[in-house]
């Protein structure tokens, strides 16, 4: 570790082997924790690179639970957090709009860390059961089609490095890898950025992580989420090529809506919140919803536009199976004893 701190303290990126290595001493006892934590610093320093991040969340997959199904294009959904806009949970109640869409869904989260519920906590006030094992998250996607991954269940190894995220009190470059971690092999991604100006650095992650398709979002008021406030910044990745878009209310027909109008409470009023938008209830949260759910499909490749992807997530909730989604998901421990899974 002592070549790679004096490589960064002058300002030199670690090449992908370098990382690879990096990532690896950071689960074993040769390295302290001191050193450890002067590593992020001198990391986050520098500015890290595609490669360096690319490499680190490939070391994080492969210490995670293994998911070994073959499954035909799976996607993930999520944002890194950290947008400060105490939004509902948008990326949650979309993940259930795209799997009713006809999309696998291998929806990775975890508690709150910097906002009031994270994905995990709004999912267990539901009573979706959290404590997953492998097999268990195989039979979920195979037979409804949406699983739920538990990032401290499915990242048992990382207990250490967490502890020392919480001494350091300063963002690294671990609050950036948290979607892009996810055990199963996905094929497409949805990915928000809190930070504008890291759309291109994290099209290249995910080109380096083998996504066909995928699309980075940085939505109006530089939420993680896209936005019916404004202007929506976001690159698609297709097969290595990366286009710019900007993206309005209006270019999609929806309406224009503040972030203050979907804010979130705590974990049972968001629970509340997501059962109000796949039961059907109009207004902000569920536009917000359809918007997100939208671009989903678009960044899955089920349609060419967005304004067809929007289309397709009205049906889903429209039709009723979305919310069906959710049910399956709440009673797959029921189903499952009773052999219907």
């Amino acid at each position: 570790m002592k070549k790679y701190l004096e490589k960064l303290s002058q300002h030199e990126s670690l090449s992908q082997e370098e990382m690879l290595d990096a990532a690896h001493l950071m689960f074993t006892d040769e390295i302290t924790d001191s050193e450890m934590a002067a590593f992020l610093i001198a990391l986050k320093s520098k500015g890290e690179t595609a490669d360096e991040i690319a490499s680190l969340a490939s070391v994080l997959r492969k210490k995670a639970i293994s998911v070994n199904g073959q499954f035909d294009q799976v996607m993930d959904n999520c944002g890194t957090g950290g947008d400060g806009s105490q939004s509902f949970n948008i990326s949650t109640a979309s993940a259930f709009v795209l799997a009713g869409a006809g999309i696998k869904v291998a929806k990775h989260g975890n508690r709150s860390v910097s906002s009031k519920t994270g994905s995990a906590d709004v999912l267990e006030a539901l009573g979706v059961n959290l404590h997953l094992t492998s097999q268990e998250i195989e039979e979920r996607l195979e037979a409804i089609g949406i699983a739920f991954l538990f990032a401290s269940k499915v990242h048992p190894n990382i207990s250490r490095i967490m502890k020392i995220r919480k001494e350091l009190k300063i963002s690294t470059v671990f609050n950036y890898t948290g979607p892009l971690t996810n055990p199963v092999q996905l094929d497409s991604q949805l990915l928000g950025i809190n930070k504008r100006e890291m759309l291109d650095l994290f099209a290249s992650v995910l080109d380096k992580l083998g996504r066909r398709r995928a699309l980075i979002i940085n939505g109006a008021g530089y939420m993680d989420e896209a936005s019916l406030q404004g202007t929506n910044s976001m690159i698609l990745l297709e097969n290595g090529k990366k286009t710019h878009i900007t993206l309005n209310p209006e270019d999609v027909g929806l309406p224009y809506y503040t972030n203050d109008m979907i804010r979130g409470g705590d974990a049972r009023e968001n629970a509340d919140i997501m059962l109000r938008i796949l039961q059907g209830e109009k207004g902000a949260y569920r536009d917000t919803v359809l918007l997100n759910a939208g671009l989903g499909i678009y960044a899955n490749g089920k349609t060419d536009n967005v304004r067809e992807g929007i289309a397709i997530a009205k049906e889903s909730i429209d039709s009723g199976r979305a919310l069906q989604k959710l049910e399956a998901l709440i009673h797959s421990d029921t189903y499952k004893k009773a052999g219907v899974m």
